[in-house]
């Protein structure tokens, strides 16, 4: 009897989903070579589903949703770049309309996790800052995580690493192909 996590491991098996070949060429490739990429793509979704398992609980930690972890995460690059931020700016970096990015400010000066105040040399327009309190908690949690990540990726050799670019960069570009 197949377990689930059987199941779901051969569902990037192509010997499985497309046993007659008619959407993933496998011509020139020896068994051992697809069990390799069917076990580098498993190892991809498991990534995948780690990053949103951990994506969501920060944003349970913080009381957040994707978008408002996505501004705070914006403002503190542009706090520790000593940048400022407007709205305008923020609305540009999260692709929403400027209603939508007020309804967001309002949100997050509610919540104590940003400021706003005039701008230095624009009397016209206001700049956006993270509070101390929530860069703090976004440190212990979202900042903690990459660092994990980051001495991952730091153990991996140069030539390693640039395999991994390479294949992560080539995925992505397969979102234009279709």
């Amino acid at each position: 009897m197949t377990q689930p996590d059987e199941v779901i491991a051969s569902m990037h098996d192509p010997r499985l989903t497309d046993p007659r070949a008619e959407l993933v060429d496998r011509t020139g490739l020896a068994e051992e070579d697809v069990d390799q990429v069917v076990r580098l793509m498993n190892a991809l979704r498991g990534w995948h589903e780690a990053a949103e398992r951990m994506s969501k609980a920060s944003q349970r930690y913080m009381r957040l949703n994707e978008t408002d972890m996505k501004a705070l995460r914006y403002l503190i690059a542009a706090h520790n770049q000593q940048r400022l931020v407007t709205p305008g700016m923020l609305s540009a970096h999260l692709q929403i309309s400027t209603a939508s990015t007020t309804k967001l400010l309002d949100r997050l000066e509610r919540g104590g996790h940003v400021t706003r105040a005039p701008h230095p040399t624009d009397r016209r327009a206001l700049t956006v800052a993270v509070t101390d309190e929530t860069r703090a908690d976004a440190r212990q949690t979202v900042g903690r995580q990459h660092a994990h990540r980051f001495r991952v990726a730091a153990s991996m050799s140069r030539e390693e690493r640039d395999a991994a670019i390479r294949f992560l960069e080539a995925l992505t570009a397969t979102e234009q192909q279709d």
